[in-house]
């Protein structure tokens, strides 16, 4: 059930902005399989002053950085993570995006730390998961 924020410039258009969303929700159904259907995610575009990324830290060749935060259940490998930031980045490149732009940071939650409406802990009722197509990481 991951919640993802993208955050981008505004001066990408609208199209890409939607090819960049389309791009990180397929990278996390093919490295760390979630559900398709399980998609939440706010693409957030601020005016190019608003985003200040150094360049060059870490010896990466920034010019247009696109933001990509997930917060999700912890659970997965290094392997796992390893392996969705390769794909985001891929995915993202294809949408027209440098991967030396984009930047993914993960935020690791327990599962009592959701809601999804009427004020209940469903992330507890696993028939209700699985009819959604959830399975715990590492299954």
């Amino acid at each position: 059930m991951p919640f993802v924020r993208i955050t981008l410039s505004a001066d990408r258009p609208e199209p890409v902005r939607d090819a960049i969303a389309d791009g990180v929700h397929n990278a996390m159904i093919s490295s760390i399989g979630i559900p398709k259907g399980d998609r939440f995610q706010v693409v957030d575009a601020k005016p190019g002053t608003a985003l200040h990324f150094d360049p060059e830290y870490l010896d990466v060749d920034r010019r247009d950085p696109v933001l990509v935060e997930i917060t999700l259940v912890r659970g997965r490998s290094q392997d796992l993570k390893r392996a969705l930031y390769q794909a985001v980045a891929a995915n993202l490149a294809a949408a027209g995006v440098r991967p030396e732009d984009v930047m993914v940071i993960l935020h690791e939650t327990s599962r009592e730390d959701w809601s999804f409406g009427n004020g209940e802990m469903q992330m507890f009722d696993e028939p209700l998961l699985r009819k959604y197509g959830w399975r715990p990481p590492g299954e």
